[in-house]
């Protein structure tokens, strides 16, 4: 019987990719990649396998990602001097996502502060003919101590100092710092105070500068930040000085970086001071090993990291496939994860 009825849209299904093929076939996503570009050293039936699961799969190779692997040698340099891998490890894991599939492996390189480490690491990627390198620190403002200009491959920066004309991508730390402090303004928090970490870094001027003008904005009181060290022991000290004295106090407190907000939520606990329900706290970085364990959770401003990751592994990905860049440092969003440390509206 007929029916006026439109008919359901359909759906177009998404791409198969590289990573699915090499799952069918049962091999790794290099192996898939080399056989597919005749490539590699593998038994003739393990090409031939992996060529016709990938027809069977409807698999069509991204071109650039083709132009890529017909040209260079599968790899990718990760420099950093982060230590710890406080940042480099949850960019890392954005880098490899943004290039499994095209076959393209990472490998990490600790330079440390070292200007002849970061050398040698340097050249021994060119001699293992890398198709480019990402540069990563610990700090947006400073360089990574080896000179990466003028290298025979492409390089990109994330979170560090790009060299000029080079493309750049870091969080937007003054846009991360507006939503913590414009979130406490929308819980009805009227004395917000900023305790950050050292002056000599450019991140803790963006963050205040950010601070104060939402304050403005509200017409809420500005105070003036306090700066310190990134650490929990800086958190202890900052609450003795703004809750020591006899003067107004905070209802609320956003802080540079997450171990600064725990030790700030310890000594408020200390003193018999109630989070959130008397002080609101919000820390810095999303570091979840410190937030979740916190008491009570906390509520953080999130870099994106691996989202940064991403976008530098793609960027790399169009340098070696031929495509320009603008070169420049591109800023991405930051955003809120909201816990128990900062409360609830007023009725909420």
């Amino acid at each position: 019987m007929p029916s006026d009825a439109e008919p359901a849209p359909v759906s177009a299904k998404p791409p198969v990719t590289l990573r699915e093929v090499a799952a069918t076939a049962g091999v790794s996503v290099a192996t898939a990649s080399k056989a597919l570009n005749g490539q590699g050293r593998m038994t003739a039936e393990t090409r031939e396998r992996i060529r016709e699961t990938a027809r069977a799969l409807g698999f069509r190779p991204n071109s650039l990602a083709q132009s890529l692997l017909r040209k260079r040698s599968f790899t990718v340099g990760l420099l950093t001097n982060d230590t710890y891998g406080r940042f480099s490890l949850p960019l890392m894991a954005g880098v490899s996502d943004a290039l499994v599939d095209n076959g393209v492996s990472v490998f990490l390189c600790n330079v440390e502060d070292d200007t002849r480490l970061g050398q040698l690491h340097v050249e021994a990627m060119l001699d293992k003919r890398v198709d480019g390198i990402i540069a990563t620190g610990k700090r947006i403002d400073r360089h990574l101590p080896v000179d990466l200009s003028n290298l025979r491959v492409p390089v990109v920066y994330a979170f560090t100092q790009p060299d000029a004309g080079a493309v750049g991508l870091v969080s937007d730390d003054a846009g991360g710092a507006r939503l913590a402090v414009e979130h406490f303004c929308r819980l009805g928090r009227r004395r917000i105070a900023h305790v950050s970490g050292p002056e000599s870094f450019a991140v803790v001027h963006t963050r205040a500068q950010a601070y104060r003008a939402v304050l403005e904005e509200n017409n809420l009181p500005v105070g003036e930040p306090l700066l310190g060290q990134w650490s929990e022991a800086w958190g202890h000290e900052a609450v003795a000085r703004l809750f020591g004295g006899r003067g107004e106090r905070p209802d609320a407190v956003f802080c540079g970086n997450d171990q600064i907000a725990r030790g700030v939520i310890d000594a408020l606990r200390e003193r018999g001071i109630r989070v959130p329900d008397d002080v609101g706290v919000i820390g810095f970085d999303n570091w979840e090993i410190v937030a979740e364990a916190t008491r009570p959770r906390l509520t953080s401003v999130d870099m994106n990291l691996s989202t940064l990751g991403r976008e530098a592994g793609l960027a790399l990905l169009s340098l070696v496939g031929g495509q320009p860049a603008a070169p420049g440092i591109r800023k991405l969003p930051c955003r809120l994860v909201v816990r128990q440390s900062c409360g609830r509206p007023p009725g909420g």
